[in-house]
């Protein structure tokens, strides 16, 4: 397969996937201003590097809650890969290993925990969102601990799923033989009615997701699982010192892909923030809008420790399965390590904040 550009992955997933389904994995919600203001805020910052320092050995590897990774990236967690691959998110996983990067996993994902597992050399987080029935995240939870799962990544910016123009318009629901394997049947039924004018998923995160949870319900998730817990959706300092209060062991800043809540403040301008409040207390991950090498450099120069990567892992798997999804990986990769040596940055711990400026 000749090497491709995210550019062409994109394109190439467009071709093939059903209209419907790539508006559900591409859409936005509200105005859908979301999907560029991410990209602005990265845009909208610059590098700066240094001159005359030894880069004959550049190293991205790095390390992250206790899992080793050959560059600071991982997968994000996103639902129904079979969406985009008759394999799924065994593909993803058979790739991620292969590039020595982090897979989050949904919990609606496509394939059994197990077979995910069973086919990843690499990490393992699990995502949840919490639901009404407590008793299923405590089942998903012992199988991911049995199946070899590293951490839980708790979505908290999804009390309900916001308004998705694009969803609603096309009906959407799951198209027949795509569910969420891990899920109770039971529990996953509203998300494949299809009713014209509204999305199936959003009538579903109704009915199952639990918006009443606080801070304080960490704790009793806290008592069912000895796995370090990462929250995802955080946007404020406020917020991120009370994940670290509450013992928190990572933090993903993210705008849930330009999904959640509209005109909301760009995961990589609320990054600083978050990291000045933590200072150094926990992990913290950059997740949205992520398409270059030097977008990686400069969320580790904002205070990240790693990025995650949403829609372009989707593409370059309707292209081509684990080899797309590798290609997409390994193209980051490759455009980070050389943006280390241009940057006179060999290690990962030479991206500090002195090392970008915003304009």
């Amino acid at each position: 397969m000749a090497a491709l550009t995210l550019d062409g992955y994109e394109a190439a997933a467009k071709e093939r996937l059903a209209r419907p389904v790539w508006d559900f994995i591409e859409g936005g919600s509200g105005t859908e201003s979301m999907l560029s203001a991410a990209r602005d805020a990265l845009d909208r910052m610059r590098l700066r590097p240094r001159c005359l320092v030894d880069v004959s050995v550049c190293d991205p590897a790095t390390s992250l809650l206790g899992a080793s990774l050959a560059a600071p990236l991982g997968i994000a967690p996103m639902a129904y890969h079979r969406l985009a691959h008759p394999e799924g998110e065994v593909a993803t996983a058979r790739a991620a290993g292969a590039a020595g990067a982090l897979l989050v996993v949904s919990m609606f994902a496509s394939r059994a925990l197990e077979d995910i597992a069973a086919a990843a050399t690499g990490p393992l987080w699990l995502q949840l969102y919490w639901l009404k029935r407590r008793e299923a995240m405590v089942e998903l939870i012992r199988r991911a601990e049995k199946a070899g799962f590293q951490a839980l990544v708790l979505t908290v910016d999804a009390p309900r799923v916001a308004y998705r123009p694009r969803d609603a318009r096309n009906g959407f629901a799951l198209p027949e033989g795509i569910r969420a394997v891990n899920v109770d049947p039971s529990l996953m039924s509203a998300s494949h009615g299809g009713r014209a004018g509204e999305s199936a998923i959003a009538r579903h995160s109704k009915e199952q997701f639990d918006p009443s949870i606080t801070w304080a319900d960490l704790e009793w998730l806290r008592e069912r699982t000895s796995l370090p817990l990462v929250l995802k959706g955080v946007l404020t300092g406020e917020d991120a010192e009370l994940a670290v209060k509450y013992g928190v062991e990572g933090i993903i800043v993210s705008n849930h892909g330009g999904r959640q809540l509209d005109f909301a403040r760009p995961a990589a301008d609320a990054l600083p923030e978050i990291a000045e409040a933590v200072d150094g207390r926990c992990r913290l991950l950059l997740d949205g809008a992520v398409r270059h090498g030097a977008d990686v450099a400069k969320a580790l120069c904002l205070g990240a420790d790693a990025v995650l990567v949403g829609r372009p892992v989707l593409w370059g798997l309707a292209h081509s399965g684990a080899e797309g999804v590798a290609g997409v990986l390994g193209a980051l990769a490759d455009e980070f390590t050389e943006a280390m040596a241009l940057m006179g940055a060999p290690r990962v711990k030479d991206f500090v904040s002195s090392r970008i400026v915003h304009f």
